[in-house]
C-alpha cells in the first residue's frame, strides 16, 4: 500500500507489470478508492492519485477501468518511433536496424479484439463514470501507447499498412471536466483518443501518428483545446476530428499525411483554427461541415502534394480534386490570411482536365474570406521505396514545375451574401456576384482607377 498516493506500477505487490499492467493498474485503482472512501474529510478526502511508469515493456492484456477524479498517469518518455517504415522493410534486413520497436515507458496493447464489438472494447484506457459530478481532472502524460500491429487487408498486400486493428488508445465515455493529455506517444491503433462530452480539455503536445483516426471529439463539448501536437491518420480516418463543440481552439499543430482530413468540424461552432501546418495528399484537407458557423480558420498553411512512398501509391480518400482544400458549410466563418500550396502532377488531377478548387463554399451565408495567397504548381511526380527520403525530397523540391490553373474560390449557388477579398485574381474565383461582395487580387500589370476615375500609366521597367 502506497502512503502518500503516489504508485509505482513496478513496485505494487499485486500482479506482474511487464505480463499485465491493466490488471496492475485496476489493482492500484482499487486501493485509491479504498484508501479514499470518503468525500469530505476535513475539507478534503478524495485528493486522488499518481501512478508512474518507469521506461520498459508492459504488455496490456485487461482493459484499464478508470472511475476516478483527480488521477494521474505519467511515464518517462513517449517512446514513438514509426513501425510502418519497419513493417515496409523486408525483415531479413531487420537485424540491422538500430531499433525495432518503440521505446520510453511503452504499454503494448494486447487485448483480444472481436470486431464485432463495443466500439469501446478494444480500448487499452476506459475512463467512465456518470452521475454528478462529471469526472474531472484525469491526466495521461509521458508514455507510449503501442497496438503493436494492423491485421485488416491493407495496401501493397500487407496487412500492417491498413491502419486497422479495432484498438484505442484512450477512450473517454462519459462526461468530463479539465482533462489533460499531454507529452504522449499513440502508434499502430485504429483509434488513438476518442473522447465524448469534453468541457476545458488540453490535448497538448502529443505525438499521434500512424493511427487509423487520432483524435475524435465526440458527442458535444466546449471550452477546450488541441494544440501544438503531431499527427498523422490514415487514409480512412482523420486526424483532427470534432463535432458539435463551441470554444474549442485547434492552434500550432504540424499535421502530416495521410488522414482522410486534417481537420474536420460538424457542427461546430465559435471555434478557431489557427497556425497550424497541415499537410495532405488529398483534397477535403479541412472540412467545415453541418452548419459550422461563426469559426475563424487564419494563418495555416496548406500543402497538397502527392503520395511519394511506393507501399501507398494510389491510395486515397475518395474526394476529387472539386471538393476543395477548404470546404465550408456554414455561415459567418471567417477565412483570412492563409497560404495555400497546391503541388501536384495535372495529370493526377480527378475530374481529368479539371482546376482543382482551393476554397468553397458549399452552404450557409456571410462568410468572409480574405487575403488568401495561392500557389499552384503542376509538377512531375516520382515515388521511392524508402519513405524518409520520398517525402523529404518532396517537401522540398520547388524548380522544375509550371503554373498549374486552379479555381481559389467557388461559392455554390446555394451560398450567399459572402464577401470574398484579395483571395483570386478575376479569372481564379467562381462566383455570383449579384448575391456575394468580391474584390479580385491584383494581377501585375494591373491598371488600378484613378482618383478622378482615369485609369493610371502602367510603368513596365
Amino acid at each position: 500500500m502506497s502512503n502518500d498516493n503516489t504508485y509505482d506500477v513496478t513496485t505494487w505487490p499485486h500482479g506482474d507489470p511487464h505480463d499485465d499492467i491493466g490488471e496492475v493498474f485496476n489493482s492500484i485503482i482499487a486501493d485509491v478508492k479504498a484508501r479514499q472512501a470518503a468525500s469530505d474529510v476535513n475539507d478534503g478526502g478524495k485528493p486522488g492519485a499518481v501512478i508512474y511508469i518507469p521506461p520498459g515493456d508492459y504488455r496490456l492484456r485487461t482493459q484499464v477501468l478508470i472511475d476516478i477524479s483527480f488521477l494521474r498517469v505519467h511515464g518517462s518518455g513517449h517512446g514513438f518511433t514509426s513501425s510502418s517504415i519497419r513493417f515496409n522493410v523486408p525483415e531479413e534486413e531487420w537485424p540491422g536496424l538500430h531499433e525495432l520497436w518503440p521505446g520510453g515507458s511503452r504499454i503494448l496493447v494486447d487485448i483480444p479484439v472481436d470486431h464485432a464489438r463495443d466500439e469501446s472494447e478494444g480500448t487499452a484506457f476506459l475512463v467512465a463514470r456518470t452521475g454528478s459530478p462529471r469526472i474531472s481532472s484525469v491526466e495521461f502524460s509521458n508514455f507510449c501507447i503501442d497496438g503493436l500491429h494492423f491485421t485488416a487487408e491493407g495496401p501493397a498486400n500487407n496487412p500492417e499498412n491498413s491502419y486497422a486493428n479495432g484498438k484505442t488508445g484512450i477512450y473517454i465515455a462519459d462526461a468530463n471536466d479539465s482533462f489533460r493529455v499531454t507529452g504522449m506517444g499513440f502508434v499502430y491503433l485504429e483509434h488513438a483518443l476518442t473522447i465524448y462530452n469534453a468541457d476545458a480539455l488540453s490535448i497538448h503536445d502529443n505525438f499521434v501518428a500512424e493511427c487509423g483516426s487520432c483524435i475524435e471529439l465526440r458527442g458535444w463539448g466546449q471550452a477546450s483545446k488541441i494544440s501544438d501536437n503531431l499527427i498523422g491518420a490514415g487514409p480512412e480516418g482523420r486526424s483532427i476530428y470534432a463535432e458539435n463543440h463551441g470554444g474549442l481552439l485547434i492552434t500550432a499543430n504540424n499535421v502530416f499525411p495521410r488522414g482522410s482530413s486534417s481537420v474536420h468540424l460538424h457542427g461546430v461552432t465559435r471555434s478557431s483554427v489557427t497556425n497550424n501546418r497541415l499537410h495532405s495528399f488529398y483534397p477535403g484537407m479541412v472540412v467545415l461541415a453541418a452548419g459550422s458557423s461563426e469559426n475563424l480558420v487564419a494563418s495555416n498553411h496548406f500543402l497538397r502534394d502527392h503520395e511519394p512512398w511506393t507501399p501507398f501509391l494510389g491510395v486515397d480518400n475518395g474526394v476529387d480534386d472539386l471538393a476543395g482544400l477548404l470546404a465550408i458549410d456554414g455561415s459567418d466563418n471567417s477565412v483570412i490570411g492563409n497560404h495555400f500550396s497546391e503541388v501536384v502532377d495535372s495529370r493526377s488531377i480527378q475530374p481529368a482536365d479539371a482546376s482543382p478548387v482551393i476554397i468553397r463554399i458549399l452552404r450557409g451565408n456571410d462568410n468572409h474570406v480574405a487575403t488568401n495567397h495561392v500557389v499552384a504548381k503542376d509538377v512531375a511526380t516520382a515515388s521511392s521505396d524508402s519513405a524518409f527520403e520520398a517525402q523529404v525530397d518532396a517537401l522540398l523540391t520547388t524548380g522544375s514545375s509550371q503554373a498549374l490553373a486552379v479555381t481559389t474560390v467557388m461559392v455554390d449557388a446555394a451560398s450567399t451574401r459572402n464577401t470574398i477579398l484579395d483571395s483570386g485574381r478575376d479569372d481564379q474565383v467562381v462566383l455570383n456576384r449579384a448575391v456575394n461582395a468580391f474584390r479580385a487580387t491584383p494581377s501585375v500589370g494591373f491598371a488600378a482607377p484613378a482618383a478622378d476615375g482615369a485609369a493610371r500609366k502602367v510603368v513596365r521597367t
